[in-house]
């Protein structure tokens, strides 16, 4: 293990803004607002999913998915899939599909966060996620997020996958400020573990570097004294008031106590139509609930040999196991 007690983070590289793209102008204006008025910063703990890195990306690694994970085994199990797949479909020839399906039994076998594919390095990376507040309610949207309208029920592009994991890609003034700040980031508070806290600190270290991926989405249902996420996270303020009017309409069957209890399922009905006719709603109140649509950042800790794995005081609730069906270096699959 690299001895990096030593070791300066890289310099933030500041892009300012195109005098001559008012779009670039506007952006940083609008971040540099909602900072003044969401100064704190409300956490809500880890995410994970895949990277990768090709040898012709030099130290680069590139996202292979959402960062959606609430465990470290649940993006385990999906490179396990994307492999298997990859070997299934899209395997060169028999080697390779031989070393892809050697990592597949590694990853059914061992919880590993790093396996290799020939030259190919793919790793279980950890994220932060929070929400900016003013103390009382999380940030919503900002006018400048892409934010297409319409109520089809359409896949949203994803900004994540496929994102470069750069400590030294140019940002804009307002990222360039909010990475400085989360350099020191650590958790603190009494209400995590001792071993989390010690990890957290450890981890500014380890990988002093900051990375912020795309902002995502998410609905907030208002308890007595916090937030509740609500469903999955999305790539677009509109796609999560989507996700909240079909939770209101139980378009696909929530079971109480996750969807609306039935005797308010008339009003609630209601009160996504009328959600659904007000454009770009970020804030909806029925049957004694309230709801936030809200904008969600996530960070990416980098270290000298890239992303940030998952800690040892992160928790998984169940172990790595088979998921798809044996096959070959022949592509001949067999059903146990």
């Amino acid at each position: 293990m690299r001895d990096n007690a030593d070791r300066k983070p890289q310099r933030v590289t500041i892009r300012l803004p195109d005098q001559d793209d008012p779009v670039a102008g506007v952006t940083e204006t609008d971040a540099a607002q909602h900072a003044i008025r969401y100064p704190y910063m409300l956490v809500r703990g880890p995410l994970f999913g895949i990277a990768e890195q090709q040898p012709d990306q030099g130290p680069l690694w590139r996202l292979r998915s959402d960062m959606d994970s609430g465990m470290p085994q649940d993006a385990r199990d999906a490179l396990n899939s994307q492999l298997w797949f990859t070997a299934k479909d899209r395997a060169t020839d028999r080697e390779h599909r031989r070393r892809l399906l050697e990592a597949v039994a590694l990853l059914e076998r061992e919880p590993v966060d790093e396996v290799r594919v020939g030259p190919v390095r793919y790793r279980i990376v950890r994220a932060d996620e929070f929400s900016q507040t003013d103390g009382r309610r999380p940030e919503p949207p900002r006018p400048t997020d892409p934010d297409p309208e319409g109520w089809e029920d359409d896949d949203a592009e994803s900004h994540t996958r496929g994102f470069v994991i750069d400590p030294g890609a140019a940002t804009g003034p307002a990222e360039a400020l909010q990475r400085i700040v989360l350099h020191d980031f650590a958790y603190t508070s009494p209400r995590f573990p001792r071993e989390v806290r010690g990890d957290s600190e450890a981890a500014v270290v380890s990988h002093p570097d900051v990375v912020m991926l795309p902002a995502v989405f998410r609905v907030l249902v208002e308890k007595e004294k916090s937030w509740e996420t609500l469903g999955s996270q999305h790539a677009t303020p509109q796609h999560a008031r989507r996700g909240l009017v079909d939770f209101l309409t139980n378009t696909h069957g929530f079971p109480p106590p996750i969807g609306p209890p039935e005797e308010d399922a008339a009003a609630c009905r209601q009160a996504a139509a009328d959600f659904r006719r007000r454009r770009r709603a970020n804030e909806l109140e029925v049957c004694g609930r309230r709801f936030l649509i809200v904008r969600v950042a996530r960070t990416i800790r980098v270290g000298p040999d890239g992303p940030e794995p998952p800690r040892p005081s992160d928790v998984d609730e169940y172990g790595p196991c088979q998921i798809h069906p044996t096959m070959d270096a022949d592509g001949t699959i067999t059903h146990d």
